[in-house]
């Protein structure tokens, strides 16, 4: 037999970004953001100051959750994402509140964008899915203009959605060589070592969104597998394996209603800003 050969790097890491624009054209993200999370696309706009004519690019923008809002402060914005399939909601969203942007299809971790590109560099609950966090980190940093604002919104490790990991980690395909958890991005420290002394000025504020558009566990638990992509690629994982799905589906249902309190779940994210050095 012949020696195994290494597959080709570029492609694997095409096949990478397939899967990943895959997993968040499923369910209905926009819906997600528009009904659970829709203050935090507006509170990070007030936490990076936009101001009229500042060039504000918003990375893995989805459907434009912080995009949309600061082209309503009046600035020059573009969003980017690495699932277009995402911005025909944005579009949708952003004609009925009157206003423009770009949307551009962009690999957080490879943007086609020039160096020094934008006043303001931010991502609401985005960029931390990038699988490799210090690529991505290291863009955020390549198109802002120094002096310029980079801010970002996080979940936490230890908040909703990094215990909603947690609890189907046991269910999850393996991820990607390489590829760093997605809640890290929540963790003082990390932030902290992705961007060194190239982010000054740096703030970091721990808040909660109150999950309040369902009031029963299991009604939520149903909500998250049929309209976000993480949950719905780790239930198709396991496809076919109906003891899996079980299992999963009452550590889920666990998870829920342990966490519920007065009929809603708090949500803590890290808010982060900093200069650009």
């Amino acid at each position: 037999m012949g020696a195994e050969v290494d597959p080709n790097p570029a492609d694997a890491d095409r096949a990478v970004k397939a899967k990943h624009r895959a997993l968040w054209a499923s369910g209905d993200y926009a819906a997600v953001a528009g009904e659970l999370i829709p203050e935090l696309g507006p509170e990070l706009v007030r936490a990076c100051r936009v101001r009229p004519g500042d060039r504000v690019l918003d990375v893995a923008a989805g459907a434009g959750n912080a995009a949309i809002p600061a082209a309503l402060a009046g600035a020059s914005v573009t969003a980017g994402d690495l699932t277009p399939e995402l911005f025909e909601a944005g579009r949708a969203h952003a004609a009925q509140h009157g206003v423009e942007l770009e949307w551009v299809e962009a690999d957080a971790e490879a943007m086609p964008f020039a160096d020094n590109a934008f006043d303001i560099v931010m991502s609401c609950v985005g960029v931390m899915f990038a699988p490799r966090h210090q690529a991505a980190a290291d863009e955020l940093l390549r198109v802002c203009r120094p002096g310029g604002t980079i801010g970002l919104i996080n979940w936490t490790p230890t908040g909703f959605i990094g215990r909603l990991f947690a609890t189907m980690k046991p269910y999850a395909p393996p991820p990607p060589p390489g590829a760093g958890p997605a809640p890290l991005w929540g963790d003082e420290a990390h932030v902290r070592e992705l961007f060194g002394d190239r982010l000054t000025d740096v703030t970091f504020r721990h808040q909660t969104v109150a999950f309040d558009h369902c009031t029963d566990p299991l009604e939520f638990r149903e909500y998250w597998k049929r309209n976000y992509g993480p949950t719905i690629a780790v239930y198709t994982f396991n496809a076919g394996r109906p003891e899996r799905v079980a299992a999963l589906d009452e550590a889920f249902l666990d998870f829920l209603t342990e966490t519920q309190r007065d009929g809603h779940w708090d949500a803590e994210y890290l808010l982060v800003t900093g200069t650009a050095a």
